[in-house]
This record gives structure tokens, C-alpha cells and sequence, in this order.
């Protein structure tokens, strides 16, 4: 098992890629496409990929599509909703995209996976209103969002939500997302835990590389598996009475001066304490 610092990348080509049952077809963009690499680039030449539809070589029963690094800004010229009765997985990685249009997402009643790692996002909205079959993942890191919102709509069906690398202050707007297994809150401003008493299902809890000083509120989360703190301000080991079916425990990289309140966690089989001030063992 190894830590999350960073999250795999599974689509990197800079390729359409479309799944229709067990066969996938790729189609290299052009160069021009996917050639810049700074923003104003990206948006200054937008017409490269926006203008036409770059799906049109592929059929209606398309379940996979996946648009990685392609300079997209808008999706309003790709006409997904024609993929609407058989889309599954959307996948626009390491694009221009700030904006996502209800009126687009509200069609695609059937997917269930979304990924938009590495754009220009700033807020969810009000797009996930009509997507209740989502229920893998809905992946928004290394984007711009500051506050968890949009997401009441899929509180019933969703396990995973990876939120890291954004500029979120504060865990809130998860009261739905009753049945989440993965939250991934990496790489943010946060500085409390807070606000996580619903997630009674919560597997895995990734919150490294923020500002946090104290492990608290985490006693409804008696499911919890893995829990990682690493990169914090965390001072003392200590609220984790109720977690005792923790398995992985990362608090490396904290200012953690003794090891204790852990003997009561008798699955635990990987604990991180590395760079930390403990001077007696």
C-alpha cells in the first residue's frame, strides 16, 4: 500500500477516445490541438478544438469518451447529448475548462463517472442536478474550487469525490453524501476537521498537505479504514476512540511529540510517523 501524494493519471495521450462496449477507438487530434502549453495559449486558440464537433466520428452507443489535454474551454461544440442514453465515463483531463453548463450535463442521465482533473473550475453549481446514476467518482482536482457545493443531487448514489488541489477553507456540503466511501481533500487550505458526521460509510479519508493542527470529529466514522494527515500541523495523536477498524493511519510530517492513544487500534497495520519531534519510542 503506498500513500496517496499524488493521485494516478489513467488518460494521458493527447487522443479522442471513444469505448463502445469492448472496443475502443482512438483518434489522434491534430497537432495544433494539443501543441501550447500556457493558458493563453490554450484560450486564445480555442477555435482549434472548439469550432466543429470533434466527436462527429463517433457512434450514438459510445460509453467511455475521453478528451485529455485537447485546449477545450467550452463543451457547448462536442453535442454529448447525442451520447446521452449510453455515456458512462466522461473523462476531459488537463483541459481550459471554467465553466460547466447545466444545460450540457443535465442530458447525461446515465453517467456515472466524471473526471476534470487539471482545469479552471472555480464552482460546481448547480450541474450535478440531473446526474443521480453518478456513483464511482466524480474527480475535480487541481482546479480552482473554494467551497463544496452542487453536490445534494448525487448524496444517494456516490462513493468517491476527489476534491484535492483545490483552494477549499472548509469541509461542508456533504451532509447527502450519505453512502460516500472516498473523500479525497488533499492539497487544500483546510484547517479543521469538521462537518463529518454523516459520512458514517467513509472508507478512506485523504486530507494531506493542509493546515490542520488537530484530529477531531471523526467519531461517527467508525468504518474508516485509511486515514491520511500527513503534512499538517497536527500536534498530538488523539480523537480516533471510535476508528478502530483503521488500518492505515499517515500522520508523517506533523509536529506529533509522542506516540500514544493508538493501542486500541488492533487493525492497524501501516502507521506513518516519520518527521515528526517524537524523541522517545
Amino acid at each position: 500500500m503506498h500513500r496517496p501524494d499524488e493521485q494516478s493519471v489513467e488518460c494521458t495521450s493527447h487522443e479522442k477516445t471513444a469505448v463502445v462496449g469492448r472496443t475502443t477507438a482512438r483518434v489522434a487530434l491534430p497537432l495544433s490541438a494539443v501543441d501550447g502549453d500556457s493558458d493563453g495559449e490554450a484560450e486564445a486558440d480555442g477555435s482549434q478544438t472548439n469550432d466543429g464537433d470533434l466527436l462527429e466520428d463517433f457512434p450514438d452507443e459510445t460509453d467511455e469518451l475521453e478528451l485529455v489535454h485537447s485546449r477545450l474551454s467550452s463543451l457547448a461544440n462536442l453535442r454529448l447529448d447525442r451520447f446521452a442514453r449510453h455515456l458512462r465515463k466522461l473523462c476531459l483531463r488537463q483541459n481550459a475548462i471554467s465553466h460547466l453548463d447545466p444545460e450540457v450535463f443535465k442530458l447525461l442521465t446515465q453517467l456515472e463517472e466524471l473526471d476534470l482533473y487539471d482545469n479552471k473550475l472555480k464552482t460546481v453549481g448547480d450541474t450535478l442536478d440531473d446526474m443521480s446514476a453518478l456513483t464511482r467518482i466524480v474527480y475535480f482536482v487541481q482546479n480552482k474550487i473554494s467551497k463544496i457545493t452542487g453536490l445534494e443531487s448525487v448524496g444517494a448514489t456516490l462513493r468517491s469525490l476527489e476534491l484535492g488541489g483545490n483552494r477549499i477553507r472548509h469541509i461542508e456540503g456533504l451532509d447527502a453524501l450519505v453512502n460516500l466511501e472516498e473523500l479525497w481533500l488533499g492539497k487544500n487550505k483546510l484547517t479543521k476537521l469538521e462537518n463529518l458526521s454523516t459520512l458514517s460509510r467513509l472508507k478512506i479519508l485523504s486530507l494531506q498537505s493542509n493546515r490542520i493542527t488537530k484530529i477531531e470529529g471523526l467519531d461517527q466514522l467508525a468504518d474508516l479504514e485509511e486515514l491520511y494527515l500527513s503534512h499538517n500541523g497536527v500536534e498530538r495523536l488523539e480523537g480516533l476512540e471510535n476508528n478502530t477498524k483503521l488500518r492505515m493511519l499517515d500522520v508523517g510530517v506533523n509536529f506529533v511529540l509522542a506516540i500514544e492513544n493508538i493501542s486500541h487500534l488492533v487493525s492497524l497495520e501501516e502507521l506513518w510517523l516519520n518527521n515528526n519531534k517524537i524523541t522517545d519510542l
